[in-house]
């Protein structure tokens, strides 16, 4: 692949064993959360059209069965993960995970797919899938579980472009970088109305998420207030996204500013919140799960990011994406700087849609 950013490996021939003997069920496991997995949708999407013909499920955190349900095109089945020791996205439920492997292993799936990490702890949960082959990535340095189907895992490099790696070792040809997120009739709908009951379904605004899982990677309240207001100063209308267990900090950025804003925590589903970033001028988030579903769906964005964050999760198109991160803090002044050049940059104006992409078996097509 060419990246300058990744690694480069030898080639094995697990492509030869896959094209002599194509899996017809195939498990993957990725236990973590909304931002990781779209990263994962052109791999997922790379593996789909290598395997058009095969069933592909997906062992994932709970809250992953509506990511499957939403991508049908990449994804037949899921699989809840029960949490493992020693991986932190959930707290292991250890009676249920003997139940959880009898089953998996009960299933007979011919390729079990690590995607979940280096493989320090994965490999092990992976290895008792029970599949007719394993494979993934595993920690530089430590023993290789096979070289046909094991890569040593990328210290550097977007996430995507790292997994995108491990399917070109498979023999899975990469069908490009754009991240995937479908939005459904009823995602719009219910975005309109919610844009209509407050008077702006003919209103040009732009959307301020002010949290993010991990509190350290939260901008501060004042900061995103300010932003907001030069937003609103600039003619947007605000809106306000977040959870439910986010309000209090919507709440907190609305009182700061200056400007009225409309304050939508608690109130946007998943799919309602990328119906709204698909009509959004803009996205001003923290470095979380919403900036990838901006990527997703076109939608412009400034993201405040943390720590080396950017080197591996920043979106790859900087035209559309600017991505701002600095140790001593980054400044109102940054922020509105970059937001001035998206607003005043052409593509934002009459933005083109990426090129349809989609798998072999479902077409996800982008709105005019």
């Amino acid at each position: 692949m060419p990246d300058d950013d990744v690694t480069s490996f030898p080639e094995h021939d697990a492509d030869k064993s896959l094209r002599e003997s194509p899996p017809r069920r195939v498990v993957v496991f990725r236990a973590l959360k909304l931002g990781d997995m779209l990263c994962a949708t052109p791999a997922l999407r790379a593996l789909r059209e290598g395997l058009p013909e095969a069933e592909v499920v997906l062992v994932g955190l709970p809250w992953a069965r509506e990511f499957v349900d939403r991508h049908r095109g990449l994804l037949d089945g899921f699989r809840e993960f029960p949490g493992w020791p020693g991986l932190p996205e959930r707290e292991p439920d250890h009676q249920a995970i003997p139940g959880f492997l009898d089953s998996i292993r009960a299933e007979r799936f011919d390729l079990a797919i690590q995607l979940h990490g280096s493989g320090a702890v994965s490999n092990e949960v992976v290895a008792r899938f029970g599949a007719r082959w394993t494979a993934g990535f595993y920690e530089p340095g430590a023993e290789c579980p096979d070289p046909r189907f094991f890569l040593p895992y990328p210290n550097r490099g977007l996430e995507l472009r790292r997994l995108l790696s491990l399917m070109e070792h498979l023999g899975f040809a990469s069908r490009g970088e754009a991240l995937e997120f479908p939005l459904r009739d009823e995602d719009r709908r219910a975005a309109l109305g919610i844009l209509a009951a407050r008077g702006l379904e003919r209103t040009a605004f732009a959307c301020v998420h002010g949290g993010a899982s991990v509190p350290e990677r939260r901008w501060p309240v004042e900061r995103f207030a300010a932003a907001a207001d030069a937003l609103a100063d600039r003619g947007l209308a605000v809106v306000l996204t977040g959870s439910d267990g986010e309000a209090d900090l919507t709440a907190a950025i609305r009182r700061t500013m200056r400007n009225p804003a409309v304050d939508l925590a608690g109130e946007t589903p998943l799919g309602t919140l990328g119906a709204l970033l698909e009509r959004s001028a803009l996205l001003l988030c923290n470095d979380t799960g919403v900036s990838h579903v901006a990527d997703a769906l076109n939608t412009p964005s400034v993201v405040i990011s943390t720590g080396e964050n950017p080197a591996r999760w920043a979106p790859p198109d900087d035209r559309l994406h600017r991505v701002l991160c600095r140790d001593s803090g980054v400044t109102v002044a940054e922020v509105v700087a970059e937001i001035d050049g998206l607003l005043n940059h052409s593509i934002h104006l009459s933005r083109s849609r990426r090129p349809v992409v989609g798998s072999a078996r479902v077409a996800i097509h982008a709105n005019p």
